[in-house]
């Protein structure tokens, strides 16, 4: 016994020496410059503006590290959201300030995606990553058909409200307009690539887009390159089954994609509403700039086939509570009010 506690007392020695940690060399100093390993992006402003922790990363984390559900919501609105930036200003400038207090608001939110109001309202929930809002909208806003098509499956109450109405559509191009695009015609060029709303997932604004192109030329045929006509113009666009890429779309969110496509993707162009351009170049001004399709940029005169669109509001049928009524029935009366139109008007919308 007495000499295993020797030979144990020295390999504990022993290992002393061994494992002597080594001093730490000195690590050359870094020099050079990272390479973030992500598509280059369009940083468009938050609501709520910069605030910590933040998780977002908008190419490999939407939301993905955000677990979680919401079953009870005082307030929901549903919403189409090419008009996004005035119904931003609408809620968090006139609505909140004004009716927050008064009826203890605490959960909202709103969705200013394409059109969802219906889904949302019969799958009782709207997902984003790993979070599930289980709450049904109160009001919805949207074009006309898709306040018809809620109508029509007996969701709505009441009658519907006119929002606003668009000043028709524009080209944005990039900043400096490099391919020289000055009218629609210059869409069929062979050297100009164009992007459009996925018209599987946005149909309604991809045949407003496409049905312009299309009607402004009709109507301008006079003007048309040597041989050309609208349906010629149209088929060079959408139809081409050449080797050349031409014709992009996005996913599911063109007032999101378009821009980013002209930016930093493969397109030189795309039809957009002149409301959703001058946010574009209000907010990015060294990328892009409008081309008008009628008028100029400060007053924009669609010509003739430039479609115009419009935006109605309804209220949904529900089991409200009576802060979730009330609140719905303040915020049918802001989007009629005086305030809203300034701020419509503001962003390059009108009544």
């Amino acid at each position: 016994m007495k000499y295993r506690r020797q030979l144990a007392a020295l390999v504990i020695a022993l290992a002393a020496v061994w494992f002597v940690p080594a001093q730490a060399a000195a690590v050359p100093p870094i020099t050079g410059t990272p390479v973030v390993d992500s598509p280059q992006l369009l940083d468009w402003p938050c609501d709520i503006g910069n605030s910590e922790p933040d998780l977002t990363e908008a190419t490999a984390n939407r939301l993905s590290d955000l677990h979680g559900q919401f079953t009870g919501c005082d307030m929901a609105v549903s919403t189409a959201g090419n008009y996004h930036m005035a119904f931003r200003d609408l809620w968090h400038d006139v609505f909140l300030p004004r009716y927050a207090s008064e009826l203890n608001l605490k959960n909202w939110f709103f969705v200013t995606s394409p059109p969802i109001a219906k889904q949302q309202i019969q799958n009782g929930k709207v997902v984003f990553g790993n979070l599930s809002l289980q709450c049904v909208p109160q009001i919805a806003v949207g074009p006309l058909k898709a306040i018809n098509d809620l109508k029509a499956a007996g969701l709505t109450t009441g009658i519907a409200i006119s929002v606003f109405k668009n000043r028709g559509n524009v080209l944005l191009v990039k900043k400096g307009n490099p391919k020289h695009i000055k009218t629609v015609w210059d869409l069929g060029r062979p050297d100009v690539q164009v992007v459009t709303p996925n018209p599987l997932t946005e149909k309604n604004t991809f045949e407003n887009y496409s049905g312009s192109i299309y009607d402004i030329a009709l109507n301008d045929e006079s003007n048309a390159p040597s041989g050309w006509n609208a349906d010629r113009l149209f088929n060079l666009i959408f139809n081409t089954t050449g080797p050349k890429e031409k014709w992009f779309v996005g996913s599911k969110i063109h007032h999101r994609e378009v821009p980013w496509s002209i930016a930093y993707g493969k397109a030189d162009t795309g039809v957009l509403f002149y409301h959703l351009a001058l946010h574009a170049i209000q907010t990015f001004p060294d990328l892009f700039e409008i081309v008008p399709l009628g008028g100029t940029v400060e007053d924009p005169q669609p010509l003739p086939g430039n479609r115009i669109g419009a935006h109605y509001a309804i209220r949904i049928k529900g089991d409200w509570s009576a802060t979730q009524d009330a609140a719905a029935g303040y915020f049918m009366d802001a989007l009629s009010s005086e305030d809203f139109t300034d701020i419509l008007e503001r962003h390059g919308l009108q009544r």
